[in-house]
C-alpha cells in the first residue's frame, strides 16, 4: 500500500562525515523508529555542506525547497518537518521559507519545534548536559558549552540556558558563543573569577563539526583551547554533538509527537 505520510528531519548540516554519522543520523534514525508506516526523507538548509557533499563524498542531499518538490512527485499527502536546529533562529526562518510555497499542495504540514523552544527544553538540556559531563563537575574545574551565536534575536537562548544552570545548581557550567554573545573573552572572565584551573570545553552544537574542531579545539593561537592553555589552564576537549546523547534525541521525538497532534495523520 502507498504511504501518504511522510515525516522530513531538516538538519543545518556537516562536512564532517563522522560527526554526521554519530549525530544527525542517529537523530534520524531515532526519529523514524517512532514514526512507523511513514515515508522518511532528509533535509540539509546549508547549501554549502550540500555543495560540498556533493563534489568532494558525491553525496547527494536535498535542500528543503528540493525535498518538498520530492514528496509532492511521490503522493505524499500529509508532512511532519522535525528541524534538529538548537533555537528558532536564521537557520529554522529560512527551512521555513523553503518549505511556505509548497504548504498549501498538501492536505496537511506540521513543523516541530527546535531544541530550545519550551521552558521545559531548558530545564530537560540542563538535566541531560550535567549528567553527561558529571565527571568533571568538581572543584577547581569549569566547564564552558560553545555554541554558536547569531545575530537574531534567538541568540537569548544562550544567556536564559546560562541561567538555567545556575537555577538547577549547577554554578560551574557556562555558556559562550563563537560568532555573538557571551563571548570567549567573557567565558575567560567568568572562569578567571572562578579561581579553577581546568577548563572543559564541549561544543553546544547538534554535530561535533568545523566550528568544534577548530574554533574550539584547534591548535591555531585564537581557538578557545589555545587563549585557555595560554593563560596556564589544563585544557580538556570534548569533541562531542548534542545529537550523540540519547537524552537529546529523545527531545526532537517529544516535539515531533507534539507537532503530529495537528496533523491528522494514520
Amino acid at each position: 500500500m502507498k504511504k501518504e505520510d511522510a515525516v522530513l528531519v531538516v538538519s543545518f548540516g556537516t562536512s564532517y562525515n563522522d560527526s554526521r554519522k554519530k549525530t544527525i543520523e542517529e537523530i534520524e534514525k531515532t526519529i523514524a523508529g517512532h514514526f512507523h508506516g511513514y515515508e522518511f526523507h532528509r533535509a540539509f538548509t546549508s547549501r554549502v555542506i550540500i555543495n560540498i557533499l556533493k563534489k568532494r563524498d558525491s553525496i547527494s542531499i536535498d535542500g528543503v525547497s528540493e525535498a518538498m518538490e520530492r514528496l509532492l512527485n511521490q503522493g505524499i499527502k500529509r508532512v511532519l518537518i522535525q528541524p534538529t536546529h538548537v533555537m528558532n533562529g536564521e537557520e529554522f526562518n529560512a527551512m521555513m521559507e523553503e518549505m511556505s510555497p509548497y504548504e498549501a499542495s498538501f492536505e496537511a504540514v506540521a513543523v516541530g519545534a527546535p531544541l530550545l523552544t519550551s521552558d521545559e527544553d531548558y530545564e530537560r538540556l540542563v538535566r541531560i548536559l550535567a549528567e553527561d559531563t558529571k565527571e568533571f563537575d568538581q572543584e577547581g574545574t569549569e566547564i564552558i558549552l560553545m555554541g554558536h551565536g547569531t545575530e537574531h534575536a534567538a541568540n537569548e537562548v544562550y544567556v536564559r540556558l546560562a541561567a538555567e544552570f545556575k537555577k538547577q545548581g549547577y554554578i560551574r557550567y557556562h555558556v559562550g558563543t563563537v560568532e555573538a554573545t557571551p563571548s570567549l573573552e567573557d567565558m575567560k572572565r567568568e572562569t578567571d573569577q572562578s579561581g579553577a584551573r581546568r577548563v572543559v570545553l564541549q561544543p553546544l552544537m547538534i554535530v561535533a563539526g568545523d566550528h568544534a574542531n577548530n574554533d574550539m579545539a584547534g591548535d591555531e593561537e585564537d581557538s578557545w583551547k589555545s587563549v585557555f592553555q595560554a593563560d596556564g589552564y589544563e585544557v580538556v576537549c570534548r569533541l562531542k554533538g548534542l545529537g550523540e546523547l540519547e537524552g537529546i534525541r529523545r527531545m526532537f521525538v517529544d516535539h515531533a509527537k507534539m507537532a503530529v497532534r495537528s496533523l491528522t495523520l494514520k
